[in-house]
């Protein structure tokens, strides 16, 4: 009897080892490695080989139009970048609660309607479930199959005796394949059933989307391969107690990485908000108190105004805290030193708090103007005129740097109403704007002391 033959498999990072070992090497986490028995497939090499095609010259490869297929959900088809791909593999990721079914129910509800032939395997629910959020949310079609099934060998059986036009898996994580020995969720079986996906996907032209879990960290459960092998990879973010959702594409074959969809979580499922900028001010008052700001932010190619609040105090304790919500907490760490040491603000004895309004992340440079003159504003406790945004990054040593997209950034400040804006003394305009006063600054300081002249 041949000897079964093992290996040690890390569940975080797919790091592979003949023996266990209690850390990881590669990612450096704890108690992640399972044992899994290594099997191997007899492969006809010959067929293979006789299939394969000759290499051919770049100059004679002809390029075929690549079909989309609109979901009918605008601020899904944004991300993918105008539609779904067919024989095309999407792999969408969130936490637990974020609303990934609701959402792939919905486009799958959307699809149908168009009539294409959806079949939806439910891993982790049963039929009467998915029946239940489906009457919910209002989706029933006459094209949208459900398939309550964990075993991969008849998942495919049935996606090639039905030749729908689009799966959904929920989730990659949930079926499993008799081909490997090991338990469903385990790196080898994620990284098996997600190849073989991939391979009907290309082969019988039909679109894939599957549901994949996160860790605790917010990265993508399995091995790492897993975001190699999909055409796309779209991350569902958001706070599930917060209404609000953003759509974040971080791989994209055939489209633009940096579109954002922005959805909201209501009673019927997740609504589109066409206009983030009117939601992240509907409760802005113009009246309130120091150390409030409004910022031009970047979220894809869509310019968004966002509120940013600072709260500086004197600290009780020996060292002052810094919190922050919604940006960068070094970056902010950042920003503050360069307010003591260009602006001469001291902050040593102070507690700083910044917080972003609505839940929304910002990861761009350009909102370093505003969160200083946020945090400057409060600890002189003068208020910046309700009706002035501002953009601009800061250097280290208190210039203001250009930042991109700056015509549409002040449209939208524009068509919201707003009188004034601040912006990089090196940033040129092409076009000229009427209805709004453009107000360029060079430093740090110059920038303090146009609010503050403003306010006078």
């Amino acid at each position: 009897m041949a000897k079964v033959k093992t290996k040690f498999v890390c569940q975080q990072c797919g790091y592979e080892t003949a023996r266990y070992m209690g850390k990881c090497p590669e990612c450096g986490n704890w108690d992640t490695f399972v044992e899994e028995t290594i099997t191997k497939e007899v492969v006809n090499n010959r067929t293979v080989l006789d299939n394969t095609p000759p290499p051919m010259l770049i100059k004679d490869v002809q390029i075929g139009k690549e079909i989309r297929v609109s979901t009918n959900i605008s601020e899904f088809d944004r991300v993918l970048g105008g539609g779904l791909v067919k024989g095309s593999l999407v792999l969408l990721a969130g936490d637990p609660g974020i609303g990934k079914s609701t959402l792939l129910l919905q486009t799958g509800g959307e699809l149908s309607k168009s009539g294409k032939k959806i079949l939806y395997i439910s891993a982790e629910e049963s039929a009467s479930q998915v029946k239940l959020r489906s009457d919910r949310l209002g989706v029933n079609t006459d094209n949208l199959y459900i398939y309550p099934q964990t075993n991969f060998e008849l998942i495919k059986k049935h996606i090639l005796e039905q030749k729908p036009d689009t799966v959904i898996v929920d989730s990659i994580q949930a079926i499993y394949t008799d081909t490997v020995q090991s338990s469903a969720g385990s790196v080898s079986q994620i990284r098996e059933c997600c190849n073989e996906l991939m391979h009907i996907a290309k082969s019988e032209n039909i679109t894939m989307i599957v549901i994949g879990h996160v860790t605790k960290e917010g990265n993508i459960a399995g091995p790492k391969v897993l975001e190699h092998m999909v055409d796309t990879v779209i991350q569902f973010e958001g706070d599930k107690y917060k209404s609000y959702r953003t759509l974040r594409a971080v791989k994209n074959r055939f489209g633009n990485t940096s579109e954002v969809g922005i959805f909201e979580m209501g009673a019927n499922g997740l609504e589109e908000v066409i206009n983030p900028s009117e939601i992240c001010l509907r409760e802005y008052n113009q009246s309130q108190s120091t150390g409030s700001v409004i910022i031009v932010t970047n979220e894809g190619t869509r310019p968004m105004l966002v509120e940013i609040q600072a709260l500086v105090g004197t600290t009780p304790y020996p060292s002052p805290r810094r919190v922050t919500n919604g940006v960068d907490f070094s970056r902010v760490l950042q920003i503050l030193a360069v307010l003591e040491k260009r602006v001469g603000l001291n902050l040593s004895k102070q507690d700083v708090y910044v917080n972003v309004i609505g839940g929304i992340d910002i990861q761009e440079p350009a909102a370093d103007l505003g969160i200083a003159l946020a945090v400057a504003t409060c600890a002189r406790d003068v208020m910046i005129d309700p009706h002035t945004a501002i953009v601009g990054e800061i250097g280290l040593s208190g210039e203001i740097r250009a930042v991109n997209n700056i015509e549409k950034r002040i449209k939208e400040v524009e068509k919201l109403g707003f009188k004034k804006i601040i912006i990089p003394e090196n940033n040129t305009l092409n076009e000229k704007f009427e209805n709004i006063k453009i107000i360029k600054v060079k430093r740090i300081i110059d920038a303090i002391s146009a609010c503050i002249s403003s306010e006078k």
